[in-house]
């Protein structure tokens, strides 16, 4: 007892931290995120989306057909799942070679001469795709909780799209070409990593190919951690580089990405309700003054 007591007294001499049981261990993915809810604060993060009407997203629609795509769909779902087999079949994805373009017309132009893409392209055409048929949606890029120590295979990239019908987020897949499902209703990413860690029944998925959904979702599992977003979803114009990551309460902010990526201009936040704000009424999501603290 008394030997104890002295490497006790040595321990704190020194400054060390006690040891972990002591200290609160980091959420999992195994477990359902904590996220504050809090609403809006003092500080104002500001999403920006493209209208349908502007020339650039005009021009996509009509040079590759968009209208007639989703024609035949009656539901908002319907043409969500159409156009995500559109992008699908239209890009080929190969991992192993990354596109130096960001625009997705020039992605979709690239395709159309035998180029592959990663699926960070996926996700930057489809919410190009969407937002041009007049659902605002955005790239929504996962990172495990040790993204910053992995060399490769840190993340996974898709789409995010507002669903006025149900005035909610939802998640879309176009390289899977899967739109996760829960008792009737699409969910957000945040959303599908709570249904999957409690193993909650009635979660399924949409698809228009012979995607396995369980495997997807064990597959994407691990990736459902950090989320993060760009502010700035306009196209065809100049816009900023700022994007916005949700981060679980107890975790660290990720500030690097696969070793050596360094994720310059992120904003952080831990509240759901600054990450998930309705495009359509402000675009604008207001930060409570401690969160990502």
């Amino acid at each position: 007892m008394h030997k104890k007591f002295t490497l006790l007294l040595i321990w704190l001499a020194l400054g060390l931290s006690l040891p972990s049981q002591a200290q609160s261990a980091a959420p999992t993915t195994e477990q359902p995120l904590p996220f504050s809810t809090a609403p809006a604060g003092a500080a104002a993060y500001t999403f920006r989306f493209s209208e349908p009407e502007d020339f650039y997203l005009q021009t996509l629609r009509d040079r590759y057909g968009l209208e007639a795509i989703a024609a035949a769909e009656n539901t908002t779902l319907g043409k969500v799942k159409a156009l995500s087999l559109w992008v699908h079949n239209r890009l080929t994805h190969d991992g192993r070679i990354a596109s130096t373009k960001t625009d997705p017309m020039e992605i979709l132009d690239d395709a159309l001469r035998g180029k592959s893409v990663q699926c960070v392209e996926y996700g930057r055409v489809m919410a190009a795709v969407l937002t041009a048929m007049g659902m605002p949606a955005r790239p929504l890029f996962l990172k495990a909780p040790d993204a910053d120590k992995r060399g490769s295979a840190g993340g996974h990239v898709l789409t995010e799209v507002w669903l006025e019908e149900y005035q909610k987020w939802a998640l879309v897949d176009s390289q899977w070409d899967v739109l996760p499902i829960l008792n009737g209703a699409p969910l957000s990413a945040v959303e599908l990593q709570h249904a999957l860690a409690k193993k909650a029944t009635g979660l399924s998925g949409e698809t228009s190919t012979d995607a396995k959904i369980k495997f997807y979702y064990r597959w994407l599992q691990p990736y459902l951690y950090y989320f993060d977003t760009p502010l700035d979803n306009r196209y065809g114009v100049k816009t900023s580089t700022a994007s916005l990551m949700l981060t679980p309460i107890g975790a660290k902010k990720l500030t690097v990405f696969q070793r050596t990526t360094r994720l310059i201009g992120m904003r952080y936040t831990n509240s759901t309700a600054v990450f998930y704000p309705n495009p359509l009424e402000t675009h604008q999501a207001q930060e409570p003054s401690s969160a990502g603290e």
